[in-house]
């Protein structure tokens, strides 16, 4: 008899360049594997074509009010112990609303953390991170202080480096795209949502 892996409701956010094709790309290989994805705009519409215009969008909006989108989307499936997972800003925004849902079943990380509050409660969560080594928008230092701020919240953490990549490097539209670390990720990344 073959055991069938539980699946999960995963919440995807995309990154400061907005819902591109690569976001949904990766929720329809999430779907295929047996999961329930939903992924929010958090940008309502807009895309960037580069880092620096995603980051005009990103401040335009607000960080408040990106949260509040998310929170908002989440909602609805909440009961349900979700899996949050994000892209760069989106990993951002789903750490948070992770750590602040005590039925959240898992965080999956793709390029991207957020500050960790003193007070925070992770307990048993787990946590798997997924970055370029090096990566300019998550330097060694600040990867390593992350790691042990999750790791005293009570998170069960795994970081997977990959070096020589660029900081979204699953995104084949993009120039950081990086083909064998992008099929590394997804290969571990799936194991890790069929062990939830």
């Amino acid at each position: 008899m073959t055991a069938v892996a539980d699946t999960s409701t995963i919440v995807l956010f995309h990154s400061a360049y907005g819902l591109r094709p690569a976001v949904h790309e990766a929720a329809d290989r999430l779907r295929a594997a047996g999961h329930e994805v939903v992924v929010p705009d958090l940008y309502e519409g807009e895309t960037a074509e580069t880092v620096e215009d995603g980051m005009v969008i990103k401040e335009r909006i607000g960080r408040d009010e990106l949260l509040k989108r998310a929170v908002t989307a989440a909602a609805p499936y909440s009961d349900r112990g979700l899996v949050y997972a994000g892209f760069s800003l989106g990993g951002s925004l789903a750490q948070n609303l992770a750590l602040a849902d005590d039925k959240a079943r898992g965080l999956l990380l793709l390029h991207g953390t957020s500050d960790i509050a003193d007070d925070a409660a992770a307990d048993d969560l787990p946590v798997q991170l997924h970055v370029a080594d090096p990566d300019p928008f998550e330097p060694h230092d600040w990867l390593n202080a992350w790691y042990l701020r999750m790791r005293r919240a009570g998170a069960d953490v795994e970081v997977f480096r990959y070096g020589g990549a660029g900081h979204i490097f699953t995104d084949p539209g993009l120039p950081d795209y990086d083909k064998e670390a992008a099929k590394a990720t997804w290969r571990v990344a799936l194991g890790f949502l069929a062990g939830l």
